[in-house]
């Protein structure tokens, strides 16, 4: 299977725009977005993109893993809410990272009490951010995933999950 329109996968027209107060990373990094709820997906694009990043829409684990397919080398982080219709967020992780074992993720959830959020599950590439989360949260939270180095403070995320 190609890279086709069969499968929802867009990237909303880019801004000039960035953050307040962020700067826009190095050579675009890509994200690959994966979210159910349309209103949520798109404002969370429009927040990565004035961040600077390039970021790959699916509404779900199927266009989702074909997008991963077709853009798999230029896909730093995959960025996915835990519950979705179908697939959920775990086990579509699991399978891109059967593919390429390095993919850092950035799970969202509005599900406090879940097992992306214990410590044990957490590592070097698996990340959680929980909802609702604000755009200045999100960007930094990216940011300290992707540019680790460029930050002091440890990812955001890792705090969330109790381990900071």
């Amino acid at each position: 299977m190609g890279c086709t329109d069969t499968f929802e996968l867009a990237a909303i027209a880019e801004s000039g725009t960035t953050l307040a107060g962020a700067e826009p990373p190095e050579g675009r990094p890509t994200i690959l977005l994966v979210e159910d709820e349309d209103f949520v997906r798109e404002v969370t694009c429009q927040v990565l993109q004035s961040a600077g990043y390039h970021v790959l829409q699916a509404r779900e684990a199927i266009a989702a893993s074909v997008a991963f397919r077709c853009h798999r080398q230029e896909v730093r982080l995959l960025v996915t809410d835990v519950v979705m219709p179908g697939q959920n967020g775990r086990d579509l992780a699991r399978e891109l990272r059967s593919v390429c074992p390095g993919l850092k993720t950035l799970f969202v959830s509005g599900y406090p009490e879940n097992v992306i959020t214990r410590a044990e599950n957490q590592g070097r590439t698996e990340f959680y951010l929980p909802k609702p989360f604000s755009a200045q949260s999100l960007v930094r939270t990216v940011r300290s995933i992707l540019e680790p180095g460029e930050t002091s403070e440890e990812p955001l995320a890792m705090r969330a999950a109790g381990t900071g």
